[in-house]
């Protein structure tokens, strides 16, 4: 998985969940076509990933799954 990430989504975070996590912000730009199937499919792994195994980000990718409808620049940076 971790092969597949584009380097603008590479970074590193002492926590899966940021202080920011469940705020949205109605005006940020949507993502493409073709990012926005990168992210939805990214998440589809990260849940896989969160049940098996990493329970510690599991809070942080149930809330990605909820907004892989529509996702934005600021979920994709999330």
């Amino acid at each position: 998985m971790l092969k597949e990430l584009p380097a603008n989504m590479g970074g590193l975070v002492t926590t899966p969940e940021s202080s920011y996590l469940f705020n949205t912000d109605p005006a940020c730009k949507k993502l493409c076509e073709e990012q926005g199937q990168l992210f939805h499919h990214l998440v589809a792994k990260l849940l896989y990933l969160s049940k098996c195994t990493r329970q510690d980000i599991h809070t942080a990718v149930a809330f990605l799954c909820t907004r892989v409808r529509e996702p934005d620049t600021d979920d994709y940076k999330s």
